[in-house]
């Protein structure tokens, strides 16, 4: 029993490294007819018999590094990007082949305009290869970048906030002059109306005293009327007395 379950067990090994060598050779047919195509620059179909050798093995890592590749060349960066992250991710221990999965997503990253994340790749690649120039390169590159593109924005910021200073203050002018404007206006009304006011006052006054004067006048002649009057009774009354007397 015990010999049965070993030769079985062998055989099953057998079988199933013969399965992976199947497959890994077939993966591997479609990675050199990839890289022909590729050498010929004809990067989509070199895409797609890399990407069969990956439905042969999803492991592979030069399938995956390769797609990477020639989606770069067909300047589809974001669909490379993932692909160079699916072979950093896929368990590689060479860190040459790794560092250079970095490198080629930094350009990915890079070329899409993800300055930042570019960055952070060159130096994980430059991490695992210290030696690797083209990294250092483009690093060095992309820094300038950034910090170029964060004095356009600091620049771009700086105008947009003058404008705005340059807004208020014209629209605080705008206001000063209406109520200057405005203030005039009604200083001008009110002078009118004090003109009106003292016209009015000035025939008021002229016509009181017309009137103050006429009445000053009948009452004088009243007043002389009336002593008149006294007079002649005062008289009127003399005379009486002394004709009275005289009886």
């Amino acid at each position: 029993m015990t010999m049965t379950v070993k030769s079985h067990f062998l055989l099953i090994t057998a079988l199933m490294l013969s399965s992976l060598a199947v497959y890994a050779q077939a993966d591997n047919k479609y990675i050199r007819k990839g890289n022909r195509e590729y050498n010929k620059e004809n990067y989509p179909e070199s895409e797609i018999l890399y990407r069969k050798a990956i439905d042969k093995n999803r492991n592979s890592q030069k399938a995956l590094f390769n797609t990477g590749d020639a989606l770069y060349k067909q300047k589809k960066y974001e669909d490379a990007g993932k692909m160079f992250l699916d072979n950093i991710n896929s368990g590689t221990t060479d860190k040459n082949q790794k560092s250079s999965a970095f490198y080629n997503l930094g350009n990915s990253l890079l070329m899409n305009n993800k300055i930042q994340e570019s960055i952070e790749a060159y130096k994980n690649s430059l991490r695992l290869n210290p030696g690797n120039m083209e990294a250092k390169y483009n690093l060095a590159y992309a820094q300038d970048l950034l910090a170029k593109q964060q004095q356009e924005q600091q620049q771009q910021d700086k105008n947009e906030k003058s404008d705005q200073d340059d807004k208020k203050n014209d629209k605080q002018d705008q206001e000063k002059e209406q109520n200057q404007n405005q203030n005039q206006n009604q200083n001008q009304e009110q002078n009118q109306d004090n003109q009106a006011d003292n016209q009015k006052m000035n025939e008021q006054q002229q016509g009181l005293s017309k009137e103050d004067a006429e009445r000053i006048l009948n009452a004088l002649e009243n007043d002389e009327k009336r002593i008149q009057e006294k007079v002649k009774l005062e008289k009127a009354a003399k005379a009486r007395i002394r004709t009275m007397k005289n009886w």
